[in-house]
């Protein structure tokens, strides 16, 4: 007898739709689930794994008599990608990105060796060996996901319009990005999934590469600075720059503030008449690349584009004689961060200490202390560094352990009518900063501790508004509508007895001068002895020659975009 009866197998079942979702899932989601329950990082990671790991429902959708076969397939894929960054994460506590791509091929093959017998163990080959087991059971549970004829490929057009399609037209179409524009932020919204976390890391380290050797290349090619003389003469010294993030001073209980964010740095001034606090710095532009272009060069609002064209002030200490340092904990290789690195590139040994792939994750700037004390103990008799911190970066909280935080719930000295939302950032910055304190305090510490000959020079790229200008409803930076607190800075010089014996010169009476961190370079010239064809000691904050000027801040690049510092709108926190 032939029964009139559909076959099961043609029958669509929900089971089977879930066993096949949570297979895909399972490569990119387990490592998002454990970064998110780890309070390393956000959401966002987990959503965009979910979603793109659902891309390869198409296939299944479309060939559900070889489901298994597919999903092997795929599946295999998958697992080779996500067991790398997999591993990559219990090694090292951060997600695969590009950076970590440039940091390995950055390695010669001894270190690679010797990474692998260092970081080898019986509970990495565990995790793998479990994470590999439960990938094969989810397979064994996989069924065919039956979808009538006409439907089911009408089902896979949808969800491959909806993931890939439809953010690219909305992107070029209704927002009018450029397609480069709209396929990067696609590029990011796939990157957590596998196995997009290595295909679109290895695509970004490779342009991003591209840029940095043209860039670099450029450089090599600048002629050297002209007739220039140090008076320091030879005696071994140590030389270094510290450079913040997001840091207004306003903020900062050293610069009056009520509440006590900066202790440590509070009791070395109390304590130590070396450190010399400058009360009215400003940065001229609040983004990071932008300024760092300004600061760490000869460019300045009036001259954008002379860091293209002049030495860095890297050049300028290599040109010295000194061997030079880079240590670093904003992140590496990234299209916004290229520009870092090609500073970074210009010394003579980097240590990259950050390879997340977002700036919403937690990476703590205690990183760069191991490195400090092992670049401070480098042979070499003439040596500056510069060390390059996280700072009090957005998302505050990522910025410091959770035992930091001593504002949190805290209502005392804060704007009025702040929501429970602003509130607790306004409380976050305010324990990044206590953070902050005690990474800056301790690498002061650490570099006195070496007797040294020289002296450590600090200041913050920028600052930040965190709801501290009234009415209290901005948070960030935004050049279009700026305020005090976002161009205002920290500028704090510690030198020690042997550099002030072989260089006296009483600062007293030059901590209230008005003055841009776009003009560092020649301030720094200034302390480290060195003159040249296009030093200015007019430009120098420490010099008796020194002249006031205007302090321009925003976009020289746009027609009207600069304006001065000191006609802004005065705006006091409600601490003040």
């Amino acid at each position: 007898m032939i029964s009139s009866h559909k076959p099961a197998t043609g029958s669509f079942s929900w089971r089977a739709l879930l066993w096949v979702l949570v297979f895909f899932w399972f490569f990119s989601s387990v490592l998002q689930i454990v970064i998110l329950y780890s309070g390393y990082s956000g959401t966002n990671g987990l959503r965009d794994s979910l979603l793109y790991s659902s891309l390869w429902l198409v296939p299944v959708f479309l060939f559900p008599g070889k489901t298994r076969l597919v999903a092997g397939i795929i599946g295999l894929v998958l697992w080779l990608a996500s067991v790398c960054a997999l591993a990559y994460y219990v090694i090292y506590g951060q997600e695969f990105s590009q950076s970590v791509l440039f940091v390995m091929f950055e390695s010669n093959a001894n270190e690679a060796s010797e990474f692998f017998s260092q970081y080898f163990s019986l509970k990495l080959l565990a995790v793998v060996l479990i994470y590999t087991a439960v990938a094969l059971f989810l397979w064994t549970r996989l069924r065919p996901v039956w979808i009538p004829t006409p439907w089911r490929y009408g089902v896979a057009l949808a969800i491959f319009y909806g993931l890939i399609l439809h953010p690219l037209v909305s992107d070029m179409v209704f927002k009018g990005k450029n397609a480069e524009s709209a396929f990067n932020r696609l590029s990011s919204r796939m990157e957590p999934a596998a196995p997009w976390q290595l295909l679109i890391s290895y695509t970004e380290y490779r342009d991003q590469l591209g840029n940095l050797e043209k860039l670099l290349s450029k450089n090599h090619a600048l002629p050297p600075l002209k007739n220039m003389k140090d008076s320091s003469g030879d005696q071994p010294r140590t030389l270094v720059l510290v450079i913040g993030e997001s840091t207004q001073r306003d903020r900062m209980s050293l610069y009056g503030y009520a509440r006590k964010t900066t202790p440590e740095l509070d009791a070395l001034h109390a304590s130590d008449p070396n450190l010399t606090v400058f009360n009215d710095v400003v940065t001229s532009r609040p983004y990071t690349i932008e300024i760092l272009q300004q600061a760490l060069t000869f460019a300045n609002e009036q001259n954008p584009d002379l860091y293209l064209t002049q030495p860095s002030l890297m050049n300028m200490m290599k040109q010295a004689g000194y061997k030079t340092f880079w240590i670093t904990n904003q992140q590496t290789m990234t299209e916004r961060n290229t520009m870092l690195t090609v500073f970074s590139r210009q010394t003579d040994k980097q240590f990259y200490m950050n390879q997340q792939r977002t700036q919403s994750a937690r990476e703590y700037d205690t990183n760069v202390l191991a490195p400090f004390k092992q670049v401070l103990a480098d042979p070499a008799p003439k040596k500056f560094i510069v060390v390059h911190l996280l700072g009090t970066h957005i998302k505050y909280k990522y910025r410091y352990p959770d035992n930091w935080g001593k504002f949190d719930g805290d209502t005392q000295n804060v704007p009025p009518g702040l929501s429970s939302d602003r509130l607790e950032s306004y409380n976050d910055y305010d324990n990044a900063n206590l953070y902050n304190d005690h990474v800056l305090a301790s690498l002061i510490n650490d570099y006195k501790a070496t007797d040294p000959n020289g002296f450590l020079l600090y200041f913050s790229d920028h600052g930040e508004e965190v709801y501290d200008t009234p009415p209290h409803n901005i948070q960030g930076r935004n050049e279009s509508q700026p305020t005090r607190h976002m161009y205002n800075v920290p500028f704090i010089l510690w030198r020690s007895e042997k550099w002030l014996a072989a260089h006296p010169r009483d600062l007293s009476g030059d901590v209230n001068r008005k003055y841009s961190s776009s003009e560092l370079i020649h301030t720094w010239s200034d302390l480290a002895g060195l003159s040249y064809e296009g030093y200015d000691p007019s430009r120098s904050l420490v010099s008796p020659q020194f002249v006031p000027t205007t302090r321009w801040i925003g976009n020289p690049y746009q027609k009207g975009g600069l304006h001065d510092y000191d006609k802004l709108p005065y705006g006091k926190t409600a601490a003040q």
